[in-house]
């Protein structure tokens, strides 16, 4: 088995739930979805190479060349946390989950607890790799950064990533309305009450523009009618210049 690995680095976990953790970073190639502020070029077979930081923290970078076996992945993520204690293995994208058999497998090769990152729309995928994942950081997608609404594709997922550690972060732009945040706080609500809710500003890309502080505590305000747990968390990794 093998697959065009983007990158594998050591970091902390910027966003969400697990903010500052550390964890060791794979992307994976692809993403189904189109939205307006991705900043990462994941299209599939455009990496011929993938990009290794070794050791841990260097920023010193190493290419190898795709497509790499699974077995080398996992030697390289063995290389990449040598002397340093690392939370999870964050599996990462584009989407993850239109590589299920490979994390299936990479998760009996590695000690690491696996951490999905995932854009919430893949409810087959995610039942079919569950067992293997102990963690799950699911985005909601607003229908203003995508060309067509997947709040039924939001609701699925939910209902299965809820047999986990899962919590939920919608990035927020100054163009998001108030009736996207209250749908989907309230999806949320319906399908996992107990979970964490995360409004994370945009860091502007791709014509998005980051909301205001009074924004962001206003659309605060509103999940929270329907959520216990809402939090605003911006990407402190791009704050502090890391990987």
């Amino acid at each position: 088995m093998r697959e065009n690995i983007i990158e594998i680095f050591s970091s902390i976990q910027g966003e969400g739930k697990y903010v500052g953790c550390r964890q060791v970073f794979v992307r994976l190639e692809g993403c189904n979805l189109d939205c307006t502020y991705c900043d990462t070029e994941n299209e599939i077979g455009r990496h011929p190479q993938c990009t290794v930081e070794e050791p841990a923290g260097s920023h010193a970078l190493h290419t190898y060349e795709n497509p790499l076996s699974v077995e080398k992945v996992a030697e390289l993520i063995g290389q990449v946390a040598a002397g340093v204690p690392h939370h999870s293995l964050s599996i990462t994208g584009g989407e993850p989950l239109l590589h299920v058999p490979f994390i299936r497998t990479l998760a009996e090769r590695v000690p690491l607890p696996i951490f999905l990152e995932t854009n919430g729309t893949l409810h087959e995928a995610l039942a079919a790799c569950i067992g293997c994942v102990s963690y799950i950081s699911m985005d909601i997608k607003l229908p203003g950064v995508l060309s067509h609404p997947v709040w039924d594709a939001h609701a699925r997922f939910l209902e299965v990533a809820r047999a986990k550690d899962v919590y939920v972060k919608i990035v927020v732009a100054a163009e998001t309305t108030e009736r996207e945040i209250e749908t989907a706080a309230r999806m949320t609500a319906e399908t996992a009450p107990d979970v964490l809710l995360v409004l994370q500003p945009v860091t502007p890309y791709g014509g998005c523009t980051a909301p205001t502080p009074s924004r962001l505590l206003a659309l605060q305000r509103l999940a929270l009618e329907h959520m216990r747990d809402v939090r605003v968390i911006p990407q402190t990794h791009r704050m502090m210049d890391l990987l």
